[in-house]
């Protein structure tokens, strides 16, 4: 345990892993890394369409088609589930994306198992996540894929779901407040 004390008393523990990054920091890591998917994949970066792959291959798995499923029977290359989850590059940047923040929160000392206060919370995460996913797959893309990958794609589309989705944190904010606090 002595390493471990002497490691979180190290300054450049505290200023990479501790300490909250700058806002600009951030951006331009997520800048480069944009810039990398698009050179290694050849597709913008996303996130939520690579859900409705993971939901397809557990689908075929149990033993269900989805060929005829108008969003897996299009010709296009970010909905192809033909390689599988270990061929998949969107998969591998989720998994790294999910194994990383896990990994930054406990280095970190911030992940936290916190008791429920209330059921209300409970009820209001799951709706919450229901919906953001249902918008996602409506919208074809989450603030990774559609804003995100949109604007870095000059695409007008990037900036009105930009403002779709300030409006609707603003609305689900106050419904928040009201009826789940």
């Amino acid at each position: 345990m002595k390493f471990f004390d002497n490691v979180k008393k190290n300054e450049y523990y505290k200023l990479w892993l501790k300490d909250a990054w700058p806002y600009l920091t951030a951006a331009i890591l997520l800048s480069v890394f944009q810039i990398l998917t698009i050179a290694v994949t050849r597709n913008p970066w996303g996130v939520s369409a690579v859900f409705a792959n993971w939901g397809a291959w557990i689908f075929e798995s149990l033993g269900g088609s989805v060929d005829k499923w108008y969003y897996f029977a299009r010709e296009s290359a970010w909905t192809t589930i033909d390689g599988g989850f270990v061929r998949d590059p969107g998969s591998w940047r989720n998994i790294g994306i999910i194994v990383g923040a896990l990994f930054a929160a406990l280095i970190a000392s911030g992940f936290k198992i916190k008791k429920i206060k209330s059921w209300r919370q409970v009820v209001a995460a799951i709706l919450g996540g229901i919906f953001m996913g249902y918008g996602a797959r409506i919208g074809f893309g989450c603030n990774i894929g559609a804003l995100f990958s949109g604007i870095a794609s000059f695409s007008l589309s990037g900036w009105v779901f930009g403002l779709a989705m300030f409006f609707g944190a603003v609305v689900g904010s106050k419904m928040l407040v009201k009826y789940f606090m």
